[in-house]
């Protein structure tokens, strides 16, 4: 479960990976003291594959977008500590009781949609198409990442008309109007406030005159791995902002990739520190003490390894 989380957060990003495996999880574990184990080891494991990937993870995607990073150098200097980072605590929590226990499986369910497969396929294949579309045609991601929706936004009309009878028509029956109510219209004026608010910051210098002075006081590297750190407790987005405008560097940069790694596994720590970690606390009715004390130090552990073997691979 742990390697599909890594996988499928890399294609369909960390959120969206994390809302799909608890979803087949219920499918396989009735109870929810028991799914609630592998709910916690699922967040570690999306955010870490969410890390190395230019569409993984919201932080990643500002990088790439901002010119920070490239994908190709992004994937091929972070895919050894994101798999570190989600392989130690694995390992670690296949030695644990309650990963070892006998499970009962609720009763399954008949899946009343012939469509359902085929929609995956195309909305995974038009997520990917992405950062190749970016690189092929040099436009900016968002025109991409339209392109791909208008695709299976058409799609899914097609397929809805096909299965629909003529009584069932009109918005009410139409998928794209069901998924524009579904848009949490709040989060999103929430994230476009932060990043006013950091480029206000940045337009009168204080962050850049911030960086500076941080990277007189303690080494750089020190610094992004307290920002992981701090990502627990504060929202990694508005983290990454203030790093943009603190750091004149060139793009590809070792220390883009390492504010790349620390955002987007940093957060693994708290429960409320990932979007990942937020809607599987919703989901799963997770208490903010029972992952803290129960998930926490393994989310620590593989923090810290993963960041030490990214910094060991920069040195040589």
């Amino acid at each position: 479960m742990c390697i599909l989380a890594f996988i499928l957060s890399a294609i369909i990003d960390n959120l969206t990976a994390t809302i799909v495996l608890i979803t087949i999880l219920r499918k396989l574990i009735a109870e929810n003291k028991d799914r609630i184990w592998f709910a916690g080891l699922i967040i570690i494991a999306a955010n870490a594959g969410g890390a190395w990937s230019p569409i993984g993870d919201v932080t990643t995607t500002m990088l790439w977008m901002g010119e920070k990073v490239t994908t190709v150098n992004l994937i091929k200097l972070l895919i050894i500590p994101s798999l570190i980072c989600m392989i130690i605590p694995t390992t670690i929590a296949s030695f644990l009781k309650p990963f070892n226990s006998t499970f009962t499986a609720p009763p399954s369910a008949e899946n009343k949609s012939k469509y359902g497969p085929s929609m995956l396929y195309i909305g995974l294949i038009s997520i990917v198409f992405v950062p190749i579309f970016k690189t092929v045609t040099h436009l900016p991601p968002y025109v991409g990442m339209m392109l791909s929706l208008s695709i299976v936004a058409l799609l899914a009309e097609i397929f809805n008309a096909r299965q629909s009878t003529s009584s069932e028509g009109g918005h009410a029956n139409s998928p794209i109007f069901k998924a524009l109510s579904k848009i949490e219209m709040p989060s999103i004026l929430f994230f476009l406030g932060i990043l006013m608010t950091v480029a206000a910051l940045e337009s009168l210098g204080l962050i850049f005159m911030f960086g500076q002075d941080v990277q007189q006081a303690i080494s750089t590297d020190l610094f992004v791995i307290l920002l992981g750190a701090g990502s627990a407790v504060i929202d990694n987005v508005p983290l990454v902002a203030a790093s943009m405008g603190m750091f004149d560097l060139p793009i590809d940069s070792t220390t883009w990739h390492f504010i790349a790694y620390a955002a987007g596994t940093g957060g693994s720590m708290l429960i409320i520190g990932s979007a990942a970690g937020v809607v599987a606390m919703g989901m799963e009715k997770i208490s903010f003490f029972w992952y803290l004390k129960k998930m926490g130090w393994l989310a620590m552990i593989g923090y810290l390894t993963g960041a030490g073997s990214f910094l060991l691979f920069s040195v040589v």
